[in-house]
């Protein structure tokens, strides 16, 4: 499955970087964020390749769901799919932005591949195998390094969201003995946690399941967790939700290392 990832990210990648290099144009969805010509070729490019290698999987993806197609996935295994993670880093030319595929099976994201083709490095994970790839100018693979979360010292270094740390966020920095906190958009905080450069990243702000998922896999498969801020896994196919809409997440807290006391 990873192979057909791998393959799907890299080239809606390569259509990413051709729209991010010659200019591109900004519209406004219906919950106004912001989408561009590059999400679009994207997701055409994912969907394709996971039809084809896999018919009988659903596929829930981010600009199909803001289009209204929205296929049934309660009891079934399914795909969750961000074609571009980190559109405000996109439209503001900062190269974290990245390409986001994941499988989730009985709730859990078991593979995931994260590729930032701005930057040329991507992160896969499953089946407690993770590894950061070296992808070169041909888009191809270089390199694949296994990678996992490092032992969790007594000072953390934390990751934030860039545009939308909050109070919480800062209480939670202050009670964890955070050391050091780095802002960065998109699903990388997930990858640096998982590949030993950070120890944390709480999120106290909404996030969507296909935004989190792909990140997710990587992290569980480096020996990381993601929890609610109740300490249960973060789990995947929300629907019918009372208090939100389908496939919105709740808070989470993403830790490297050994679990701990959190606090919230």
């Amino acid at each position: 499955m990873l192979a057909t990832f791998e393959r799907a990210a890299l080239e809606a990648g390569k259509a990413i970087l051709e729209v991010y290099r010659a200019g591109y144009a900004v519209a406004l969805k219906q919950d106004m964020s912001p989408v561009t010509l590059a999400d679009e070729r994207a997701e055409h490019i994912i969907l394709e390749h996971l039809a084809r290698d896999f018919p009988n999987i659903p596929a829930i993806a981010e600009e199909s769901v803001s289009a209204g197609r929205v296929p049934d996935v309660r009891g079934r295994s399914f795909f969750l799919v961000d074609p571009l993670d980190g559109t405000r880093e996109f439209i503001e030319h900062r190269d974290e932005f990245t390409v986001n595929i994941a499988y989730i099976k009985n709730g859990v994201p078991v593979a995931g591949i994260v590729y930032a083709p701005a930057l040329g490095i991507a992160f896969t994970g499953e089946q407690g195998r993770a590894r950061k790839l070296i992808i070169d100018d041909h888009f191809a693979v270089a390199d694949r390094l296994t990678i996992a979360v490092r032992a969790r010292p007594v000072n953390l270094t934390a990751l934030a969201s860039r545009c939308n740390s909050n109070e919480r966020t800062e209480s939670f920095l202050s009670d964890n003995a955070v050391a050091a906190c780095t802002s960065i958009g998109s699903s990388l905080k997930f990858c640096l946690v998982a590949e030993g450069k950070a120890d944390v990243y709480p999120r106290f702000a909404r996030t969507m399941e296909w935004d989190t998922a792909a990140g997710d896999a990587v992290l569980r498969a480096a020996g990381g967790a993601t929890v609610t801020v109740d300490g249960r896994p973060l789990a995947y196919g929300k629907i019918d939700q009372s208090e939100d809409s389908d496939f919105a997440n709740p808070h989470f807290i993403c830790w490297g290392g050994k679990k701990s006391a959190i606090h919230s």
